[in-house]
């Protein structure tokens, strides 16, 4: 028997031995995964049956509602996304080397503070309106018509705005790794740019864009900020108003499941169209991408490409929350300003430390335990990434009531008494919910990382009689640094921008810059709003600009500049 646990006999049936990285991988796993559990529960064992009065009244314009939002967010994130890829990754021209950083930056910018700030921009009382009316002479509304940004049109244009760099990241990601030589017999065959482009570039991309929508699809069905805010009635817009506003509990568990089917659907589609377009690279080394030099009105219209979608967001928005934030910075720290940015950094860094080690434990629990029953516990405990925040927090408040109620009964039993409340409506209980939701962050991070160290390295700390935790904190912590830093502060961010888990979840008159934002904004105050939102956005700036340093490196003939 090997040190690890692991019948190593020939043809023998690996099997979890019960020690404690096997053990605790398992368990965890478990405890991670059991809010999605207990909302399918909750939802077909409910102790009342709203399913009739659902279907009779809101579950069409659910539906449909979240359907036309998906397609157009889709169709959105992938034009803005792939064009510009394609552009910065092919094309030569000026500002091409600005624009490979600056186009990630608007993902810093979550979608429901755009849909605060161009609605405070284009309403009928502000600027752009007003300006019209003092230009033509128009003294009023029926005298001129413009578009109504509060639809569901402008939520896919804000959505769109703020998640096309997932599509962008990885489609970029996807052209660097291309094949010099395919695209060189591309261009001698006669191919024009536009048809290299459709019939060869594109194809060989088609995994990377599509994990990329997806990505931008699940954040999507997360938002809650920018569609109660324009009033369109989405799923997660109705989990939120049926659990606090209707008091039903059941209820939202039942509209949760609905939206589950939506995510479920979404990765296996993501997940069959990778499987059926796999490419291998068959030259052992990479030469430089053949560029295409624009000139004159072609290099013109790239910078129109790239720059259009920076703009519209970040630079206007930003523009526009910074004149506000310094006008009226007075009203914002008067509401205790630096209490929600600490609840903010502390929260979000809690949550960030609680993953990454958690992590740690089941990537490597995996790793020395080999057995098939672990590593599904160790990939089922990043399934909440995949579940929007309002469903997971209807999840995580049962498993939470049943820990209180037995830890009420057992406190009873040993010292009298009725017991209390433990873990319900506290940080504790939010904390857990941005665990389960951000754990796949984390878990992927240490996962890669992991991979890159060849098992004979623990061979041999084990051979010099290193203990598993011992070879862990000398050996491997050392060698992943970087991917720990990477999935800390990527979760960081993530919560920090976290809000439909954090206004369902949060402690009685306990506010983050987040909700701060959402509830001063929801009540036409944008103008107290801005420093808080601004907060939040240049939170995220630094790993915005690490993801992109990133992928430039990725391309072997740029390593090492």
């Amino acid at each position: 028997m090997s040190a690890t646990g692991i019948a190593s006999e020939p043809g023998a049936l690996r099997r979890i031995r019960f020690e404690p990285w096997s053990v605790g991988t398992v368990l965890l796993g478990c405890i991670l995964v059991s809010p999605v559990v207990a909302i399918i529960g909750l939802a077909f064992l409910p102790t009342e049956n709203i399913w009739p009065h659902l279907f009779s009244t809101v579950l069409g314009r659910y539906v449909s509602n979240t359907l036309l939002l998906m397609l157009g967010v889709g169709a959105g994130v992938i034009f803005g996304g792939v064009c510009t890829a394609w552009v910065i990754t092919m094309c030569r021209f000026p500002g091409r080397r600005f624009f490979e950083w600056a186009l990630l930056i608007p993902m810093a910018m979550p979608a429901y503070i755009l849909a605060y700030t161009y609605t405070d921009l284009l309403e009928y009382a502000g600027p752009i309106q007003k300006a019209l009316r003092d230009l033509f002479g128009w003294q009023s509304a029926r005298d001129y018509w413009f578009p109504d940004i509060r639809t569901i049109g402008g939520a896919i244009i804000m959505m769109s705005l703020a998640l096309y760099p997932y599509v962008y990241l990885l489609s970029r990601a996807g052209f660097l790794s291309q094949s010099a030589s395919v695209l060189e017999a591309s261009r001698l065959l006669g191919h024009g740019p536009w048809r290299t482009f459709r019939k060869v570039a594109l194809p060989l991309a088609r995994p990377a864009i599509a994990v990329g929508v997806a990505l931008a699809l699940m954040e999507t069905l997360n938002d809650f900020g920018t569609t109660d805010y324009f009033a369109v009635q989405t799923f997660t817009v109705g989990i939120y108003n049926t659990w606090l506003g209707m008091n039903s509990l059941p209820g939202a568990a039942q509209l949760s499941t609905v939206l589950l089917i939506f995510v479920l659907v979404l990765v296996g589609i993501e997940r069959a169209g990778r499987r059926r377009q796999r490419y291998h690279e068959t030259a052992g080394r990479h030469n430089a991408l053949p560029g295409y030099r624009l000139t004159g009105i072609r290099a013109a219209a790239a910078f129109v490409i790239c720059v259009t979608p920076l703009v519209f967001g970040f630079v206007v928005p930003a523009w526009v929350l910074g004149g506000y934030a310094i006008t009226h910075y007075e009203a914002t720290l008067n509401a205790d300003f630096f209490s929600l940015v600490g609840n903010s950094v502390l929260l979000s860094l809690g949550a960030a430390v609680l993953a990454l080690l958690i992590a740690l434990f089941l990537n490597y629990g995996a790793r020395l335990s080999g057995t098939r029953t672990v590593h599904t516990a160790s990939r089922f405990a990043s399934i909440g990434y995949a579940v929007p925040g309002a469903v997971l927090a209807v999840g995580v408040v049962m498993p939470i009531a049943w820990f209180d109620r037995g830890a009420s009964a057992l406190s009873a039993t040993l010292f009298g008494g009725t017991g209390g409340i433990v873990l319900s409506g506290t940080i504790a209980a939010l904390l857990f919910a941005y665990v389960v939701r951000f754990m796949a962050v984390s878990h992927g991070a240490v996962e890669a990382g992991l991979s890159r160290i060849t098992p004979s390295m623990d061979d041999a700390a084990r051979n010099l009689g290193a203990s598993g935790f011992a070879t862990l904190r000398r050996v491997h912590i050392p060698m992943i640094r970087g991917s720990a830093l990477t999935a800390v502060l990527l979760v960081f961010v993530e919560t920090m921008k976290e809000l439909p888990m954090t206004l369902l979840l949060r402690p009685f008159n306990f506010n983050t810059l987040a909700t701060f934002a959402y509830q001063y904004a929801g009540d036409e105050q944008i103008e107290e709003a801005a420093l808080a939102a601004l907060a939040i956005v240049f939170t995220g700036l630094g790993p915005v600009l690490l993801l992109s340093l990133a992928i430039r490196r990725s391309r072997p003939e740029h390593r090492g500049k």
